[in-house]
């Protein structure tokens, strides 16, 4: 029998889990949590382009209706997403006044925003402080617990899309990893558009003890040979690095394995190393934009230099293995062509100077990476009216050394 208390909700809800499916998730949700004191619980998670929150199928309010889809920007539950934060709105949908609150808490898997949690309260519920812990501990476990469902639910799946998907998207998002990473040394985050139809633009990251391993890839064309191009790279990138080779001869494995598989086709990336202890940052360009450094929010510096060939066309590498020391709090940023030189409808690039200027003033305003590319995502897709002619992705990797920066509440 599940206790009343809150290890009873926390345990009893990790217990069904193992043999729930994610459809049956908010029914078990709501049931352990009644059972801990709160109301009704709705969970949302962010749609595929971070503008809206979707209700997890499987949820109805008293008339069996499903909650609506949420506006990120503008909203008190987006406000939460946000954020980061807890955000108490003025009473629970659909309550008379006096009746009850709803508070809406994010969900976290580690520093990704899987979406948010909405809980009502009655009156009379435990103190404020002490109900913003137990809330917060209820969205860690699910937010847990949806990222454990979601690799094999199409339903998920479909509820994070508002529209349907290329081929070459659905082959690349299944290869990439999440868009968020951090730990107390460093926080990577990336954003990749067209959502729906990406071509051939790709990204990965890990970390390997105290290295943090960083790619950005940018294929030929935009189309799903471009997408399989890009896959190639992503997963020769893996097995030579994994094997244990160095940046230059990982930058050769992938060459040789496009050309292996392709005929005229390319791949421009950056492969990047990062000592965590140290802050040197180590990496090889073949044929790519440099990387740009942020530093002290303010002042921002091209890593260029003369870059090696694209890979797949079986050129030899004169430049190889490059080097810089980051400071403390320095923002690297790794981006594709797409986001700076794609002309809008008028014909106008968004350009290197607006890209820039947009992160730089979001980090004055301590904005976090993660909430800064989703904004720099929101902009370039309203300048060019929804309508991206190249893919676009952008990667920041922010080195806070010794300092500890955390999006967890």
């Amino acid at each position: 029998m599940v206790k009343s208390d809150d290890d009873g909700m926390l345990g009893g809800l990790l217990e069904v889990n193992h043999l729930s499916v994610m459809e049956e998730l908010p029914a078990r949700i709501a049931e352990h949590a009644r059972q801990a004191g709160f109301g009704q619980t709705v969970v949302y998670v962010t749609d595929l382009q971070q503008q809206h929150l979707v209700p997890l199928p499987g949820q109805g309010d008293a008339h069996g209706e499903p909650p609506k889809l949420i506006r990120i920007d503008g909203t008190v539950p987006g406000r939460a997403f946000r954020d980061v934060e807890i955000v108490r709105a003025r009473r629970a949908s659909g309550a008379a006044a006096g009746e009850g609150t709803r508070w809406w808490v994010p969900l976290l898997d580690g520093t990704e925003r899987v979406g948010v949690l909405g809980v009502d309260v009655t009156p009379g519920t435990r103190a404020a402080e002490p109900l913003a812990r137990r809330m917060a501990s209820l969205a860690s476990l699910v937010a847990l617990l949806v990222v454990s469902k979601r690799p094999h639910s199409d339903s998920h799946a479909r509820a994070v899309r508002v529209r349907p998907m290329s081929l070459s998207a659905e082959v690349l998002w299944n290869l990439l990893p999440p868009g968020t990473m951090a730990n107390d040394r460093v926080v990577v985050s990336a954003a990749l558009e067209p959502a729906y139809e990406v071509g051939g633009d790709a990204y990965d990251f890990a970390v390997d003890g105290d290295t943090l391993y960083v790619s950005i890839f940018d294929a030929m064309g935009h189309d799903t040979s471009a997408g399989l191009t890009a896959t190639i790279a992503v997963g020769a990138c893996r097995n030579s690095r994994r094997k244990g080779d160095d940046l230059p001869a990982t930058s050769e494995a992938i060459d040789a394995a496009i050309a292996d598989h392709f005929t005229g086709r390319f791949v421009t990336a950056l492969l990047a190393a990062l000592d965590l202890r140290t802050g040197r940052l180590t990496w090889v360009n073949r044929g790519h934009p440099p990387p740009l450094l942020i530093r002290n929010g303010r002042r921002v510096t091209a890593l260029d230099s003369k870059p090696d060939p694209p890979m797949g066309i079986r050129l030899p590498i004169g430049t190889g293995l490059l080097s810089h020391r980051l400071e403390p709090g320095d923002r690297l940023l790794f981006y594709t062509d797409g986001v700076v030189d794609a002309p809008s409808p008028d014909g106008e690039a968004f350009g290197l100077e607006r890209f820039i200027d947009f992160v730089v003033r979001r980090e004055a305003d301590g904005v976090s990476a993660p909430e800064t590319l989703r904004r720099l995502i929101q902009n370039l897709l309203e300048y060019h009216r929804g309508l991206l002619q190249d893919d676009a992705t952008v990667l920041t990797v922010e080195w806070c050394g010794q300092r500890h920066r955390s999006l967890t509440l």
